[in-house]
């Protein structure tokens, strides 16, 4: 039978339980130089633009979003959120999220941190309140403004996130309950667990796993982020790697103690399956794919838990993909979001290939993401080797190892975006480079 996901109206959930209660520099302006200067849509399709004036900005967040060629008339709306030293710009590239939005017409919405650390604010009192201020209230504006400008559908707001992004991800779940449907959060920490009162952005005890509490604690400690708040909870989705010596892997553990107590259901899983053979995933509270609690264990993995082959669970959890089963990762159309319409790379039965797709050029300058595609065997690892044909150089890069002699150009993985699936293609990195845009030729080895 197919699964039924609960719609319902967070509005009016509010009103019944209580009376009434964002390093911008010149570079990220060229690599993304589509701004909206007002308050106001629709913002163009198919790219990555920025908006500028979203509403209260307490965190000094920049604001990215990226509206599919197809958008839905009543869209869903997804919040991507990056992890450390990260950006919009890295998490628009790196992940999965923005081809997808082509296939399921959802609208994704990117944070951008701009302070020194480039760490989202998940520890301070006014992020763990609800409206306190800080980041959570600066995410909060900009699904506001998508709202005030798309018919977005209040009852699928969604959020995902990687590290600092998982950790917010859990915040938001806390602060927002009301405006999110679900969360999918890779290799975080439990709401409030990096809380500290010095200023400090970053809690050892939480970190190292030394932070322990009972299911009831930790669900107290979601509650009291809005207190009197009686209406119905986000769903959460939370992955971990065992091997995690950033964030221990006891805060996994931590996370399902805490989100079971929030929805109210038991610590037993009612369902337990093996999706890849390191894998292991339990439901909580319901069998089905869109239980209140899914997590996943990855056995072996450290902090860069996320891969290519993750995202049509998220997709599947939300309910964002109902047409498709991920335990057989749908055949669906891997081309990038792009107004060319680049066609991904033919696959290569000896390896892996790649090309560079120019998404934008001022004439100055431009952007490009590479995508590399898997043979017929999935690809652990790739190196990147090409030669400038006119004197093209990078100016700045994220996602990959980049080094340059000349005009030849070496890149490689950084760990969290090795593994691509055989057949499949990864939108893997991407860069700013100088002069006029090119698509050499580029030999992807495996590795």
């Amino acid at each position: 039978m197919t699964p039924t996901i609960r719609l319902r109206s967070r509005r009016a959930l509010v009103a019944v339980a209580t009376a009434v209660f964002v390093v911008a520099g010149a570079l990220v302006a060229l690599a993304m130089p589509n701004q909206a200067e007002a308050q106001q849509g629709p913002l163009p399709t198919g790219r990555l633009t920025q908006v500028t004036n979203f509403g209260g900005n307490p965190g000094n967040l920049e604001m990215y979003v990226y509206v599919p060629n197809n958008v839905d008339p009543n869209p869903a709306l997804l919040v991507g959120i990056h992890w450390c030293t990260g950006s919009a710009q890295a998490f628009y590239s790196g992940t999965e999220y923005a081809r997808l939005a082509e296939q399921y017409g959802y609208i994704v919405v990117y944070p951008s941190v701009t302070r020194s650390s480039k760490c989202f604010d998940v520890s301070s009192p006014q992020a763990l309140t609800r409206n306190g201020g800080s980041d959570p209230v600066s995410i909060k504006s900009m699904i506001d403004w998508v709202e005030s400008n798309y018919a977005i559908d209040s009852d699928r707001v969604f959020a995902t996130g990687v590290s600092s992004g998982a950790m917010m991800t859990n915040v938001l779940l806390g602060d927002y309950p009301d405006v999110f449907a679900a969360g999918s959060a890779f290799a975080g920490v439990p709401f409030a667990c990096f809380a500290t009162t010095n200023g400090s952005e970053w809690n050892s005890q939480c970190s190292s796993g030394q932070l322990i509490h009972t299911p009831q604690e930790w669900g107290d400690l979601v509650r009291g982020a809005y207190p009197g708040y009686s209406g119905e909870r986000p769903r959460m989705q939370t992955w971990h790697g065992t091997l995690d010596d950033t964030l221990d892997y006891q805060n996994f553990e931590e996370q399902i103690k805490q989100w079971t107590n929030v929805q109210g259901v038991s610590q037993t899983p009612v369902y337990t399956d093996h999706p890849q053979s390191s894998w292991t995933r339990t439901r909580y509270g319901d069998s089905g794919p869109h239980a209140p609690v899914e997590a996943i264990s990855v056995a072996g993995a450290g902090h860069n838990v996320i891969t290519s082959a993750m995202a049509p669970y998220v997709m599947e959890f939300f309910g964002l993909n109902e047409d498709t089963d991920p335990t057989d990762p749908p055949d669906d159309d891997t081309t990038p979001p792009d107004d060319d319409d680049t066609t991904p790379p033919p696959t290569d039965d000896e390896g892996c290939t790649a090309v560079i797709d120019v998404v934008n050029d001022w004439g100055s300058g431009w952007q490009g993401n590479v995508l590399i595609t898997a043979g017929d065997s999935a690809v652990s690892g790739w190196t990147l080797n090409w030669t400038w044909p006119s004197g093209q150089s990078i100016t700045s890069s994220w996602n990959a190892d980049v080094s340059s002699s000349g005009s030849s150009v070496t890149a490689g993985d950084v760990g969290w975006n090795a593994d691509i699936a055989a057949g499949q293609t990864m939108n893997a990195w991407g860069f700013v480079g100088s002069g006029s845009s090119a698509s050499p030729q580029v030999t992807c080895t495996p590795a």
